[in-house]
C-alpha cells in the first residue's frame, strides 16, 4: 500500500491531468453537459421511488420520505458501479498512452475513479436539497461519513484493479459485469432497509462490504441508533484486503499490459 501512495504522490500532476481530461471530455459535445451528472441519478430515483412507493410499498427506516432514503443509497451505489465500470475499460481507452510512455499504470485506474468521485459530489447537491426541503436533521455521526465513504472507494479500487487487468486479456469481463452488478444491486439494501432482511439471512449481508458500508453511511446521516461497529470493522478489513489483493495482482500483470492492449 505504501508503494501505491508513493506512486500517486510522485505522479500527482499526471493523475490530475488524466482526471481533468476524463471529466471534461465526457460531456464535451452534449447540450446539458454536466447537468447529466445530476439528472441521471435523479431520474433513476424518481422511477424507482414511484414504483416502490405506490405499487410495492416498502417501509423505510429513519422516519424519512422514501425518495430521500432511496437517493442516499443510489448515490453510493452509482459511485461504486460507475467507478468500476469506467476503470475496467480505462486501460483499453488509454492504449496509446500505455504504449508510448512509462508510468505506473494504476494512475489510469485512479484517475477514472477520481472522475466518478467528482460526479458523486455534483449529484450530492440534489441530496442536500432534499434534506433542506424535508427539514431532515443530520446526525452528529456525520463526521464518520467521509471515512466510511473512503473505505468504499478503496473497495472499489481493489475490484477495479482486478477487473481492468483481466479485461485486457479477456474482453468478456466488461459484459459479465452488467449481470453481476444487477444481482449485487438487489443483494444490497438500497431499495429497502436492512431491517427487512430476515435474521437467518443477515450473515450473507455481513459478507457484502457494500451492504454494511451503505447502511452505515445512512446511519451517519439520519441517525436512528448507533453504528454496528463490529460489522463495520469486518467490512473495513474485507475492503482493505480486496484493495491489497487487487493492487498486487495489478502490479504483477502490469508488465504485460503494453503487449496485449
Amino acid at each position: 500500500m505504501f508503494t501505491f501512495f508513493r506512486n500517486l504522490y510522485i505522479h500527482r500532476y499526471l493523475l490530475y491531468n488524466l482526471s481533468a481530461r476524463e471529466i471534461k471530455s465526457r460531456y464535451k459535445q452534449s447540450i446539458l453537459g454536466y447537468f447529466w451528472v445530476i439528472l441521471n441519478p435523479l431520474f433513476q430515483m424518481l422511477v424507482l421511488a414511484f414504483v416502490f412507493s405506490f405499487f410495492i410499498k416498502i417501509p423505510t427506516a429513519f422516519n424519512i420520505p422514501y425518495s430521500v432514503f432511496l437517493y442516499s443509497g443510489l448515490l453510493s451505489w452509482n459511485l461504486f458501479v460507475y467507478s468500476i465500470t469506467s476503470a475496467t475499460n480505462s486501460l483499453i481507452e488509454n492504449e496509446a498512452l500505455i504504449k508510448k510512455v512509462y508510468f505506473p499504470r494504476e494512475i489510469i485506474i485512479v484517475s477514472s475513479v477520481v472522475a466518478k468521485i467528482y460526479d458523486f459530489l455534483l449529484a450530492s447537491t440534489v441530496f442536500l436539497g432534499f434534506l433542506f426541503y424535508y427539514h431532515i436533521n443530520i446526525s452528529s455521526l456525520i463526521i464518520l461519513y467521509p471515512v466510511i465513504l473512503l473505505v468504499q472507494i478503496f473497495f472499489s479500487l481493489g475490484i477495479s484493479f482486478i477487473l481492468s487487468a483481466f479485461n485486457l486479456f479477456y474482453r468478456d469481463v466488461q459484459y459479465l459485469m452488467n449481470s453481476i452488478f444487477l444481482v449485487w444491486f438487489y443483494l444490497t439494501p438500497i431499495l429497502y432497509p436492512i431491517e427487512l432482511v430476515p435474521e437467518k439471512y443477515k450473515f450473507v449481508y455481513q459478507l457484502n462490504p457494500l451492504s454494511v458500508l451503505i447502511n452505515a453511511q445512512r446511519r451517519t446521516i439520519f441517525g436512528g441508533g448507533d453504528l454496528n461497529y463490529t460489522s463495520l470493522l469486518i467490512a473495513v478489513i474485507l475492503s482493505l484486503v480486496v484493495f491489497q489483493i487487487g493492487y498486487m495482482l495489478f502490479k504483477k500483470l502490469e508488465g504485460l499490459f503494453a503487449d496485449v492492449v
